[in-house]
């Protein structure tokens, strides 16, 4: 069993929410565990985050087999009035960060996976 992640001190720019949601837009069948390590944090804050997002409808769950598969609405706008009023959405932010992977030459992350697109109508 993985043991507490190595905790933080200090601020950073991201939320944990954040952390979350973009691990899970990269791999939308990820284990709570697997998240948890990827955003060094307990099982069960991720689990009081995946709740969070899912009861305001930023996301929400199909139980297949054993594991989930999450789906991120896109179209969701931020939380943040600041935000909100531009009509930044949860797509928006995903891709400055997957954006910013690419960049850097990661290969897994060369463009915003396809949970962060909005469907077309």
């Amino acid at each position: 069993m993985v043991g507490v992640p190595e905790s933080h001190t200090g601020w950073t720019f991201l939320t944990n929410h954040a952390r979350v949601l973009a691990a899970i837009a990269e791999n939308q069948s990820a284990r709570i565990r697997d998240i948890a390590a990827h955003c060094r944090l307990t099982e069960r804050a991720v689990q009081k985050i995946i709740a969070d997002l899912e009861q305001d409808g930023y996301l929400s769950h199909t139980r297949e087999g054993r594991g989930n598969t999450y789906r991120i609405e896109p179209t969701r706008r931020l939380r943040h009035p600041t935000e909100a009023d531009l009509g930044l959405t949860v797509a928006s932010l995903l891709s400055l960060l997957f954006q910013d992977e690419a960049r850097r030459g990661d290969p897994v992350s060369r463009q915003a996976p396809a949970a962060v697109q909005p469907e077309a109508s």
